[in-house]
């Protein structure tokens, strides 16, 4: 059976969760354990998946369709990006934190899958923990190239100006919809989050990876937008080249968000490349 045989994403409807900004989709129900918030679809082997800084669910919701439909647990949880210390709020803890659920649920051989910021922590919890790891997927990661994190604030108050900012990520800039662009801005104009966004950026810039990669043996697929100006795809190569045991896959027409922008081309690739791989 083709399981990408007449397969069709649409957008799904979402909600904004109080005082989270993390979209789930009105079908998923969002489960609380603990600290932790997490969204569980399907059966199998678990794929967890890391959003980015400004995105939840919605932004991977046909890659969780999908992947819970072809013998995946698809995981989503809550990073908490802006809830902890400022001290804390930094890409190693995240991915402390992150091993901690994992360990709290009991998954073993995980999959990893991360957009921007959220491939910067999975590669950092790859390093820290890489006996827990089966395979590791990044798509317009950090951990290379923070050039444009936390940038650009300046204007925050300014909608339009946000409004451009945000349909940047894209390369079609219709991606972003007023949902998106309401969404950024309202976190870029709440203090409290903007100070996190910051620590987050000086934290990436901290955290930079070059010297680690090399050492990362777990079985990794790069998906690149072949327009990502965000994360450029000079950095895609930058990854294919540390990484020893990794694949380079180029999206065309797409920017820094290849999960939102072509999902049926994200899972071919990533589906494709697990059954290659075995995993």
């Amino acid at each position: 059976m083709d399981p990408f045989k007449n397969s069709k994403f649409s957008k799904l409807n979402c909600v904004d969760l109080p005082e989270t900004n993390f979209y789930v989709n009105m079908n998923y129900s969002l489960k609380q354990e603990g600290k932790f918030k997490y969204v569980e679809i399907g059966e199998g082997q678990p794929i967890i998946i890391l959003h980015g800084l400004m995105g939840g669910l919605s932004n991977f919701d046909g890659v969780a369709e999908f992947f819970s439909k072809n013998g995946y647990m698809v995981v989503l949880p809550e990073l908490p990006l802006y809830s902890l210390s400022l001290l804390k709020t930094n890409v190693k803890s995240f991915s402390n934190y992150l091993n901690d659920f994992i360990e709290f649920k009991g998954y073993k051989d995980v999959i990893l899958i991360g957009n921007s910021l959220g491939g910067h922590i999975g590669l950092y919890y790859t390093k820290l923990y890489p006996k827990e790891m089966k395979a590791l997927i990044i798509t317009g990661s950090s951990g290379l190239y923070e050039s444009a994190m936390g940038s650009g604030y300046t204007k925050r108050s300014d909608y339009e100006v946000m409004k451009a900012k945000a349909q940047e990520v894209f390369y079609d800039p219709e991606v972003a919809t007023k949902t998106i662009v309401d969404e950024v801005y309202e976190t870029v104009n709440d203090r409290s989050k903007l100070v996190k966004i910051l620590a987050i950026a000086k934290s990436a810039i901290r955290h930079n990876m070059a010297k680690d990669l090399p050492e990362i043996t777990v079985p990794t697929c790069i998906v690149w937008g072949k327009n990502d100006i965000v994360t450029p795809p000079n950095v895609g190569k930058e990854f294919k080249k540390l990484l020893p045991d990794s694949e380079l896959f180029w999206i065309d027409k797409c920017g820094h968000a290849a999960m939102m922008e072509h999902p049926d081309q994200f899972n071919k690739i990533v589906f494709e490349w697990l059954t290659k791989r075995g995993l």
